[in-house]
Order: structure tokens, then C-alpha cells, then sequence
């Protein structure tokens, strides 16, 4: 609607928009969309929002989709931001939210970034898709190619929770499995989508996944009468959502919404796969692979991200940090957050509560900071997690 062009994460090469791409031209790294935000902000205001629908879509002045004719939706967005009280308690602190992402489509965050994807796709003209993936993504780009007529082809590690596999056959995907880990499967996508005629929509090679991800942002600071909270906890593997509500404070404050504030983010890892924790405590602006990596937490299990230079500068320039957990210590709090309040979230979810405990522990967050978790999907899709 008011998209302008592209520009690359790291290089700052311009691209046009309308154009159907992957990664900069330049230096293959990921693209942003960049828009006229003052031509958005007339339409798109605080007291214009109070009378739109409950989805993502709300903040359709700064999403990419030219057309609304293009638009591929299940309703996604608008998910709660709970008080949790009982379980703050647990830890003498004032405001703990958790904001729950499985309430979803597809029961998962993954929603957010292939409503618009899958949108910009088909208003280019795309016919064939294809996504490696650990699981929600592949659920979800099933799920949206669907309903937009567009044929789906998933590749998922053969250990992938049966939930997502199921998933993805029901909604009409192609699904291969592969012996090895998402970036195995992400080869596999890279080595067949010329000859095959796929558009890769992998985390952050293609640049409106992110566009998605972004209103999560958006949601946060509306939902707090655009108040930016102290603190946000925030599971990391592609860091798709991390990437974008970085972007969305970005615009918010050249919008005029908010101000120069930033939440301190924290990304949490799991111990069997924390690329981003490993480079952060080292100093460095890249994650090196992360070796032989393994966790129960499937989204968390990504040994290398395309976007790894882009969350460890958000978590320095937010003054935020890293932590990484068991996946002993996930389950523990999955389950700590089911028995005080009701919700039964993702080992994702677990971590972050995990994570919490321990940087609430040792000073790194103090008890009394607005504190809000991510959890980024539903722990009906990890029952293998729980026996």
C-alpha cells in the first residue's frame, strides 16, 4: 500500500518493490521493506485503529500487499496479552505478561509472517513454494498456500514432532523429510527450487515473512496504550519476530507513536543450540554454526540464521542480553506456567520462563520491570515433550 522499495539488512543496497525476490543482489543478505511512513500515519492512527478489526491486517497502511484482493487470511493476529500475576508472584515481581501466540492460526506465531508472504506471492504471480522448516512454519505455509491456491512443498528433519507432519499432509503440502537439521533441509530447498520452479520462503531469504512478524510489535506497545514495556523475553531460532518488532519500534517512533524507548530484549536459546548466545557472550556480530545441535524445542533447533547480525546488534542497542536453558528446564516451565495460569504453552514458551528465573536470579532483570514473555505457540503440537 505505501511500500516504496527494499533495502538491504547489511549492505544498503536498494531494490524496487513490485519485484519478486529473495536476498540483496549485492551481497545476498536479508531485505527489508521499507515504506513512505508520514503517507501512512494519515490514514493509519491511534483513534482510526479503535474501530478496525482484530487481526494484523489493522496495520495494513504499513504492510506490503498492494491489493486487498491479494490478501491471504485466517485471522491471525490480535492474540491476548495475559497478567500472570500468580506466576510473577513466584518471583516477587510486580507486572509479568505473557503475550500467547498460540492463539494463532495454525496455533503459532509462525501465522504472523506467512499471512503476508504467502500474500505477496501470490500478488507476484508465484505458483510453487517451498519452506525448510522445524515445524510451525511448514504448518503454516501449508495452511496459507491453501487458501491461496498455491502448491506447497515442506522439508522438515524426519524427528520433526508427527503433530506438524500431520499438519502439513492434511492441508495438501508435499512433505519430505530429511535425515539432519533445518539447514539440511534448507540445503535441500537451495540445491531444487531453480530446476523445480519454487519461491523460497525460508526465514528472512525472502523479505515480507518479516513484514508479518513486525506486528507483533505493533500489537505490544497498542495493548500497552503505547507504553513500551521494560523488558521483553523473546525465544530465539530464525529470529524472525525478534528481527521484526525491532523494525516495528523503528517506525512506531517515526510515526510519532512512540518515543526513542526500547524494551531490553533478551533472546533465550536453548543449551543444545544457542548460536546467538554463544557469539553475544563472545563479543562477536556473527553467530558461527552452532555444532551437533539438539533440543525438544524444535524452533529453537537452528544451528545457523541467515539474521544473526541483525538480533545481536537489536540485544546490545537494547541493552539486553542472552540466556540459554535445558530442555529439563523447559518442560519445568511449561508446566509452571499450566498450574498458575491456565495456559499450556510451547516448550518455546517454557524456555522463556526458564530463562526468566535465572536472569531474575542473578540481577540481570530487575523484579521490578514490566516484563512481558513471549511464548510463540501451542504445547499441543509437542506432546512427545510431556510423556
Amino acid at each position: 500500500m505505501n511500500l516504496t522499495h527494499l533495502v538491504c539488512a547489511a549492505c544498503g543496497t536498494s531494490h524496487p518493490a513490485g519485484e519478486l525476490l529473495n536476498l540483496c543482489k549485492a551481497c545476498g543478505m536479508p531485505l527489508w521493506s521499507m515504506y513512505d511512513l508520514p503517507a501512512a500515519a494519515r490514514t493509519l492512527t491511534k483513534e482510526s485503529l479503535k474501530t478496525r478489526e482484530k487481526s494484523l491486517w489493522r496495520y495494513r497502511e504499513v504492510l506490503p500487499v498492494k491489493s486487498d484482493a491479494n490478501i491471504v487470511t485466517l485471522g491471525e493476529g490480535g492474540t491476548p496479552l495475559f497478567k500472570t500475576p500468580r506466576l510473577g508472584a513466584r518471583l516477587g515481581m510486580a507486572d509479568l505478561r505473557i503475550k500467547d501466540e498460540g492463539q494463532n492460526p495454525t496455533a503459532s506465531f509462525k501465522a504472523r509472517g506467512m499471512t503476508t508472504a504467502i500474500s505477496m506471492a501470490k500478488e507476484l504471480g508465484v505458483k510453487k513454494l517451498a519452506v525448510p522448516s522445524a515445524g510451525n512454519a511448514a504448518g503454516a505455509m501449508a495452511a496459507y498456500a491453501a487458501k491461496a491456491g498455491i502448491e506447497a512443498f515442506v522439508f522438515m528433519p524426519a524427528d520433526t514432532p508427527r503433530a506438524f507432519i500431520i499438519e502439513c499432509q492434511v492441508q495438501g503440502a508435499h512433505v519430505t523429510l530429511i535425515n539432519g537439521l533445518i539447514t539440511d533441509c534448507g540445503a535441500e530447498v537451495a540445491r531444487r527450487k531453480q530446476a523445480e520452479g519454487w519461491f523460497d520462503v525460508s526465514t528472512l531469504k525472502e523479505p515480507y515473512r518479516l513484514e508479518g512478524k513486525k506486528t507483533l510489535g505493533y500489537e505490544l506497545a497498542e495493548q500497552l496504550d503505547w507504553q513500551i514495556p521494560d523488558v521483553v523475553i523473546y525465544p530465539t531460532g530464525g529470529g524472525t519476530g525478534l528481527v521484526g518488532m525491532w523494525k516495528a519500534f523503528q517506525e512506531m517512533e517515526a510515526m510519532g507513536w512512540i518515543g526513542s524507548k526500547r524494551p531490553r530484549i533478551f533472546s533465550v536459546q536453548a543449551a543444545g543450540c544457542a548460536p546467538i548466545v554463544s557469539a553475544y557472550e563472545k563479543g562477536l556480530a556473527k553467530a558461527p554454526e552452532f555444532p551437533n545441535a539438539h533440543t525438544k524445542a524444535s524452533g529453537l533447533r537452528v544451528p545457523k540464521a541467515i539474521g544473526d547480525f541483525i538480533m545481536l546488534d537489536a540485544i546490545r542497542k537494547s541493552h539486553g542480553g542472552v540466556c540459554a536453558v535445558t530442555d529439563e528446564e523447559m518442560v519445568a516451565g511449561v508446566k509452571e506456567i499450566g498450574e498458575t495460569e491456565g495456559m499450556f504453552v510451547a516448550p518455546e514458551g517454557g524456555a522463556c520462563y526458564a530463562a526468566l528465573k535465572r536472569l531474575v536470579a542473578d540481577g540481570s532483570i530487575k523484579r521490578e520491570e514490566q516484563t512481558v514473555i513471549f511464548n510463540t505457540g501451542s504445547g499441543l503440537k509437542y506432546l512427545e515433550c510431556f510423556g
